[in-house]
């Protein structure tokens, strides 16, 4: 049980919220802003003087039917409430290290799609392997050191390379929402791992805007269905997005694709042809 990370997030939770969002009446004007512990209290039918000592760090652990009472008073959604009881000790936690390690199998469906950029991450946002496509798209992870290839330094402390948006990307806010949200899950499940605790030091201490995304103790982010790329050598490029989660290794494969005949396939086969090399020229002018 993470005592002052389980009272940060109900604190977190609790001050977003609005009276009228749960059915009370907002009355005089608040001190500071969303509900009041009290209310919470009533609302998860637990005492004050128990939940004031959640947020405060200095409660034993909660029950799950408990939990369960503090999350329908917060309205927290399905990843919020599972990141509660990660908190609490309730669920089942990785305490060994994110696996590095792909499958032979998803490395060889990677060669298997020629018109579809693919490449696969750890928990913590390390692109482990790719293919060419994603190479040329993105950017040859091949002649980075292993460091230089996590997508979360790249979104965070890329001001000091050629752009200070990832991949000329135009959903760049909405992709540190993502890294941000994703990093607080991992440090959840995996709360002893050197790298995951190092990167995250790393990235609260040299990014004031990671540092402020991650006090809002957000756990969930909207899915991004698709991306646009401003590519050096093709222009702009909008792709589908999707992103399978290889559970057994908690990793992700993220795919890059366009429909038959678009102006963004045409792009893609047109990388295809062009390879890295010849993007990561351009990129160096």
């Amino acid at each position: 049980m993470d005592k002052q990370e389980l009272g940060a997030f109900l604190r977190s939770r609790r001050e977003r919220l609005r009276p009228e969002d749960v059915g009370l009446p907002s009355g005089s004007r608040r001190r500071t802003p969303g509900l009041r512990r009290e209310e919470v209290a009533v609302l998860a039918h637990i005492s004050t003087e128990y939940y004031v000592r959640l947020e405060q760090g200095r409660a034993p652990r909660p029950s799950g039917e408990v939990l369960a009472g503090i999350g329908g008073a917060l309205r927290l959604t399905d990843a919020e409430s599972d990141h509660l009881h990660v908190l609490a000790g309730t669920a089942p936690s990785r305490t060994g290290l994110h696996r590095r390690d792909v499958r032979p199998s998803i490395l060889a469906l990677l060669e298997r799609l020629p018109q579809t950029a693919a490449f696969v991450t750890s928990a913590a946002f390390e692109v482990l392997a790719w293919n060419d496509l994603a190479a040329a798209l993105m950017e040859d992870f091949a002649e980075l050191a292993p460091e230089d290839r996590n997508l979360a330094r790249r979104a965070f402390l890329g001001s000091a390379r050629a752009d200070a948006t990832p991949y000329g990307i135009s959903d760049a806010a909405e992709f540190r929402h993502h890294v941000v949200t994703g990093l607080r899950s991992t440090l959840a499940r995996y709360p002893s791992d050197p790298a995951v605790i190092k990167l995250v030091d790393e990235l609260r201490d040299a990014s004031p805007e990671f540092a402020r995304l991650w006090e809002r103790h957000d756990v969930q982010a909207a899915p991004m269905l698709t991306k646009t790329f401003r590519h050096p050598v093709v222009g702009e490029i909008t792709v589908d997005c999707d992103s399978l989660t290889l559970t057994d290794r908690d990793q992700h494969l993220v795919l890059y694709s366009a429909p038959p005949g678009s102006p963004g396939a045409e792009a893609l086969a047109l990388l295809n042809v062009l390879g890295a090399e010849c993007v990561n020229a351009s990129r160096s002018l």
